[in-house]
């Protein structure tokens, strides 16, 4: 345990970048489970993550823009592709999205195969680097999570199904950047898991609340006992997301 390991500049940026993370994805992570589609975060940021493979494997430095261009747009791509495939086979959207994922992350182990540190490379984009992000980095995903929510609740359900996956390709994209696949994907369904019973007009606050003490409580945890700040996140969001779910009430109760 290391009480002294508390450094509020690392500590302040990393929890910052979780708020952003949790910003779009607790409203997307309400809609996907509605819509029964919960593997659909997953599948996209393998895909963003492919795409960032994919460039440093053509020479492009992997925090660099053509880095995030690529990982940009293989997201729309999948996010066209899951398009046609919900209004093709909507009874089998949901398979067909972690076959997705699979050929994603297959295709993202096959390119890393004979490069010296791509296991490490893998690494960092799944479990990600957040104690790593700076301020810097978190200036241009704070103004795309703006456009993307006002988008969001100024359209709302009219934005259609590419509007909807096309949303979802940028707020992955950017936040994968930032935390890493896992914490994503945690990010996106335990806050709207947790919620999920309470009452309409509170359920978003709940969401909220769950995805902020676990950003704050895995990080500083992380910290104590010297353990890797993403996993221990994922951990945390999920023990707030058991305490605070509540059973569905009886019909007619």
């Amino acid at each position: 345990m290391n009480l002294e390991a508390f450094n509020l500049s690392i500590l302040l940026p990393a929890f910052l970048a979780g708020l952003l993370v949790l910003a779009t994805h607790v409203p997307l992570g309400i809609q996907v489970l509605s819509r029964g589609i919960v593997f659909i975060d997953l599948a996209i940021a393998q895909i963003a993550t492919l795409g960032v493979i994919a460039a440093d494997r053509a020479g492009f430095e992997p925090e660099g823009w053509m880095a995030q261009i690529a990982a940009v747009t293989a997201a729309l791509l999948g996010a066209a592709l899951l398009t046609w495939t919900e209004k093709r086979w909507p009874d089998i959207q949901e398979a067909l999205i972690g076959v997705l994922f699979s050929l994603a992350a297959s295709g993202g182990m096959i390119l890393v195969a004979n490069n010296p540190h791509g296991g490490e490379h893998l690494q960092e984009l799944l479990a990600g680097q957040i104690l790593w992000v700076g301020y810097a980095q978190l200036l241009p995903v704070a103004a795309l999570t703006a456009v993307i929510l006002g988008l969001w609740f100024r359209f709302g359900q009219r934005i259609g199904r590419f509007g909807f996956y096309g949303l979802f390709a940028f707020a992955v994209t950017a936040s994968v950047q930032l935390v890493g696949v896992y914490l994503v994907f945690a990010s996106l369904i335990i806050p709207a898991l947790a919620s999920r019973n309470h009452a309409p007009r509170r359920r978003m606050m709940v969401a909220y609340g769950v995805g902020a003490a676990g950003y704050l409580l895995g990080l500083g945890l992380s910290t104590i006992f010297d353990l890797p700040s993403g996993p221990v996140v994922v951990w945390t969001l999920a023990l707030g997301g058991m305490m605070m779910h509540r059973p569905r009430e009886p019909a007619g109760a």
